[in-house]
């Protein structure tokens, strides 16, 4: 049996933790992406707008934790804004 020591348990134990709480977070984020993209999909031009500063919002607050990379937020964040306006134009 290898030698297991007490502070690599304790690693394992926040390593645990931090992926139980990223996981929520991300879960999070992706749950209010598809709220956003169902509304442009079924163009609720009034409910876009209060989705996408909520979406913004979960993003920028997720690359803040360090869920996601800051760029990774900004740019999904770029893409969403960017389908919003194309379903609001179609509109």
């Amino acid at each position: 049996m290898p030698v297991v020591h007490k502070n690599v348990r304790k690693a394992a134990r926040q390593a645990e933790k931090r992926r139980a709480r990223n996981r929520s977070v991300q879960s999070g984020v992706k749950s209010v992406i598809k709220k956003l993209q169902t509304a442009v999909e079924n163009k609720k031009t009034d409910e876009t707008a209060a989705l996408l500063r909520e979406t913004s919002r979960a993003l920028q607050r997720a690359a803040t934790k360090g869920v996601l990379h800051r760029n990774t937020a900004s740019r999904k964040l770029s893409r969403l804004t960017a389908q919003v306006r194309k379903g609001v134009v179609a509109t």
